[in-house]
């Protein structure tokens, strides 16, 4: 079977595309025929060993795949082969077969294609996690979003939406077309606005209940500064490269929490919450309440053009790779 693989660090030029062994099934396990595996901005790091997980050399980009169950492994029930099943990796999804934990797999619903499913997991598995279960966001509530334009600041946007937030986004101006047609109520401007002043101006002088920050860099402190009495900013990444230094007065003085949403680790230590977070997505994508917004899908073959396209930070929306 074709696998693509990190043979070394140096980002897209370090993948290739070779012919690798098929695998088998353990106990627990199932091999998925992969059909759509997503890409997303960490793995323009995780290629450059830049990551917080760094598998050993070789391995196969891509967190997270939709495809085909192709076989069982000893032991396993409630799944049978030839389900359509999404499934989040952590990474090695960007191969034409992949062994998943069996308990891991979440059935496709009719009418969601192998690209969108493959294209779920990550962004919106963690605007839910961040959302939902860390930032205890409640229907009324303002909502920032920083970096909302990417894949996961969309998912983000659309995921406070359903929950009854007012969502302001923020990017840069030439992006801010798709924060709209997200859902975003308002919109900032990076370029030509101060952030904490534009957050401040849109909220009546009282601030953001919420602040879901994909980007970090330069933008953190303001976002910051611009909460509303016992506000919560939520550490999602750090799009801009620079993991920032915060004055932890600016909580004490609010009232408020920073709380990191490590979407990965969550879904290892609490899978069954990750389960249910999974199953309403794909749920609300199926009745067309939710819109994965899908930047490109390249094959298998063109992987070094799929990730060099999250380098240049040219996506709005989720790269995918078909097979």
């Amino acid at each position: 079977m074709k696998a693509a693989l990190c043979k070394t660090l140096d980002g897209p030029e370090g993948v290739v595309v070779e012919d690798v062994a098929d695998p088998v099934a353990g106990p627990g396990e199932a091999v998925v025929r992969v059909k759509a595996a997503a890409l997303n901005f960490f793995d323009t790091l995780i290629t450059r060993g830049k990551y917080q997980t760094r598998p050993d050399l070789p391995f196969s980009p891509s967190g997270e795949i939709a495809g085909v169950v192709e076989s069982l492994g000893p032991g396993v029930t409630g799944i049978a082969a030839g389900t359509r099943v999404a499934a989040a990796l952590g990474y090695g999804g960007a191969r034409e077969k992949v062994v998943v934990p069996a308990a891991s797999l979440i059935p496709i619903p009719a009418g969601v294609s192998d690209e969108v499913a493959s294209a779920v997991s990550v962004t919106f598995g963690t605007a839910m996690h961040g959302l939902r279960d860390r930032g205890r966001l409640q229907p009324g509530e303002t909502v920032a979003v920083l970096g909302a334009s990417g894949g996961a600041g969309q998912a983000a946007v659309e995921i406070a939406k359903l929950m009854g937030a007012r969502v302001i986004a923020a990017a840069r101006g030439d992006k801010l077309d798709v924060c709209k047609a997200a859902g975003a109520d308002e919109t900032v401007d990076y370029d030509s606005a101060d952030l904490k002043q534009a957050l401040k101006d849109l909220t009546g002088g009282r601030g953001v209940d919420v602040v879901y920050d994909c980007v970090g860099g330069t933008y953190a402190e303001p976002a910051v500064r611009a909460l509303a009495w016992e506000g919560r900013f939520l550490v999602v990444g750090f799009a801009a490269g620079d993991i920032p230094k915060l004055p932890l007065n600016l909580l004490m003085l609010k009232g408020a929490d920073a709380i990191g949403v490590f979407w990965g680790e969550a879904v290892r230590r609490d899978p069954a919450r990750h389960r249910v977070n999974m199953i309403d997505a794909l749920d609300w994508i199926a009745a067309g309440k939710l819109a994965v917004r899908i930047h490109a899908a390249l094959p298998l073959a063109d992987i070094r053009d799929a990730i060099a396209i999250l380098d240049r930070r040219e996506a709005a929306g989720k790269v995918v790779l078909t097979l």
